[in-house]
């Protein structure tokens, strides 16, 4: 187990919670916080930032998986879920939920550390996933918006395709910005320009 893992534990069944919070200390972890509610499951991750968040099914004033649901919208962690039913209801909406693995009460110390270290291990794999996922989108977009760039200087100014790319490059380089950026502020003279025309002044008679 990862020394001194920072703990949440949300559970409104004592003896299952002072059971939990002696078999993490056991095992090197420290208790971060420790609650018996949905609302205390939200308000103890936002303020502690644990490693993993134990979490119960029943809690005080609601449903445990829901619970699970808000923290991983708000500040999503490793979530370990303490049941006591692992048929397939449970077991699906707590998957749907972002739910990483499952402890059964009453709790046997040794499944605990294995129980915590398969949540962590599939939050880092599918964090991974996503931050890989924003990467490929942003380039993407990049990608658009250079292709947009180039567009539009090969149709004001008459230039080729490699002739268009290599402006929008040296001026990227002139001016130590991203080729996005550069790309980004030339559609955005355009569409102030297209918004307010310029006039034409009369000459001077």
């Amino acid at each position: 187990m990862k020394p001194h893992w920072r703990v949440l534990l949300v559970d409104d069944h004592a003896p299952s919670r002072v059971a939990v919070a002696e078999a993490v200390t056991a095992l090197g972890g420290v208790i971060v916080g420790a609650g018996g509610s949905t609302r205390e499951a939200l308000e103890l991750a936002e303020r502690s930032r644990p490693d993993v968040l134990i979490l119960a099914v029943g809690l005080r004033d609601g449903d445990g998986v829901e619970a699970a649901r808000a923290v991983m919208d708000r500040v999503p962690c490793p979530i370990v879920l303490l049941t006591s039913r692992t048929d397939a209801g449970v077991v699906r909406r707590a998957r749907d939920a972002g739910i990483m693995a499952f402890l059964v009460k009453p709790l046997r110390p040794e499944e605990l550390e294995p129980a915590m270290e398969l949540a962590a291990g599939r939050f880092r794999e599918l964090d991974a996933i996503r931050r890989e996922n924003e990467d490929l989108k942003k380039a993407m977009e990049s990608r658009k918006l250079v292709e947009r760039a180039k567009g539009l200087l090969m149709s004001r100014h008459g230039l080729s395709e490699a002739e268009a790319f290599r402006k929008i490059q040296k001026t990227a380089m002139d001016s130590r910005r991203p080729m996005v950026e550069v790309a980004r502020a030339l559609l955005l003279v355009e569409r102030l320009e297209g918004t307010h025309p310029r006039r034409e002044q009369s000459a001077p008679r």
